[in-house]
């Protein structure tokens, strides 16, 4: 399965971008951001089998592609309904309005109606909070906007500029993963092993699950 894509823009459209990696394949990705053609990005990705198909969903932010596959557990509730949904709400807003039981906002996608942001409100409700664990570092882009490109500097913009650091941000993804399954074999819970986690990654160099590991069996 695909589950990160870095590589050269070839097409944006703020639907869909076409990314060339370096194997000299060409993906194409359903995002709602408008990428600066010819610019170097890195995405998460969400690969969607269905019948006789295949479809990727490109996030800027990890949190953003757990958010995705959080939502399309929802009965009723497809890739199409989910990216529309993403692309009219932040992930903070998502979860803001579940909790709050807010089907207004919910409604405010295309293709999503009360029936569907009722299902969400009661299959997330008591799931949605742990999507604020995952990290909401972003490792894109050149974004255009209203006809000028814009830099975004909460993270380096370019692999070509920066690979220390978007390596940096999977291998603490993996940590985090490896030390998850971990603690849940040891019969702990996953929200309370995924919030120290976080917590002590902050606040440690971390670089092997190991370490991890070991420090949170010492809070637990």
């Amino acid at each position: 399965m695909i589950g990160f894509l870095q590589g050269d823009v070839l097409f944006s459209d703020g639907n869909e971008i076409i990314i060339n990696t370096r194997s000299g394949t060409g993906y194409q990705v359903y995002f709602s951001n408008v990428a600066l053609e010819g610019s170097k990005i890195s995405i998460y990705v969400s690969h969607i089998v269905k019948e006789g198909s295949e479809e990727l969903y490109g996030f800027k932010s990890l949190r953003d592609k757990k958010m995705f596959e959080l939502l399309i557990s929802v009965k009723g509730v497809g890739p199409k309904s989910a990216f529309n949904l993403m692309a009219a709400l932040s992930t903070t807003q998502i979860i803001d309005s579940v909790l709050n039981d807010d089907k207004k906002t919910l409604t405010k996608a295309p293709g999503v109606g009360t029936k569907a942001a009722s299902q969400m409100i009661l299959d997330l409700t008591k799931k949605i909070e742990k999507i604020r664990m995952y990290s909401n570092k972003t490792i894109v882009i050149s974004e255009i906007s209203s006809g000028e490109v814009e830099y975004e500097y909460s993270q380096p913009l370019l692999f070509e500029d920066a690979p220390s650091e978007v390596s940096a941000v999977v291998e603490n993804d993996q940590v985090l993963r490896e030390t998850i399954m971990a603690c849940k074999e040891l019969g702990f819970k996953e929200d309370k092993v995924m919030s120290l986690a976080h917590r002590i990654m902050s606040e440690n160099n971390i670089v092997k699950a190991e370490q991890l590991v070991h420090l949170v069996l010492k809070e637990i």
